[in-house]
């Protein structure tokens, strides 16, 4: 498998991920999440839409120093985020920001906190999904 396949790339998703979901906090970065829909706004299913993968986004902006600190910092998130990848198993879309802090941390360090963001991803994503599943009851 490539990496390609994990790249969350559309601005459009981008947009639909910050919508759908909250800012959460570690110590090296913020993230967004959210379940990947299978359905499009008009109810047909989507095109393209690979339901098992999870994909993975980056944004690193100019606050974060010149373009060859920026491009450090991506280099760094993108392998961090590749040895991890496993531990995410539901169709998510994750939107990484990470710290300038990332620059300087050493790599064990980042890649232990990749790790630790995705299992917490990965259990509210089942716990979202397993709510989207259950039958609505009535109470008599």
């Amino acid at each position: 498998m490539t990496a390609l396949i994990f790249r969350l790339r559309k601005h459009a998703d981008y947009q639909r991920v910050y919508k759908a979901s909250r800012k959460q906090f570690a110590k090296q970065m913020t993230y967004f999440f959210t379940l990947r829909p299978q359905l499009g706004p008009d109810g047909t299913p989507l095109r393209n839409a690979d339901l098992t993968t999870p994909r993975i986004g980056l944004t690193v902006g100019k606050v974060m120093g010149k373009a060859v600190d920026r491009n450090r910092i991506k280099r760094r998130m993108r392998e961090a985020v590749r040895k991890n990848l496993s531990a995410l198993s539901i169709p998510v879309d994750v939107i990484l920001h990470p710290r300038r802090s990332v620059i300087d941390l050493e790599f064990f360090t980042l890649d232990r906190e990749v790790a630790q963001v995705f299992r917490t991803i990965q259990k509210a994503a089942e716990n979202q999904q397993g709510k989207q599943n259950q039958p609505l009851t009535t109470n008599h």
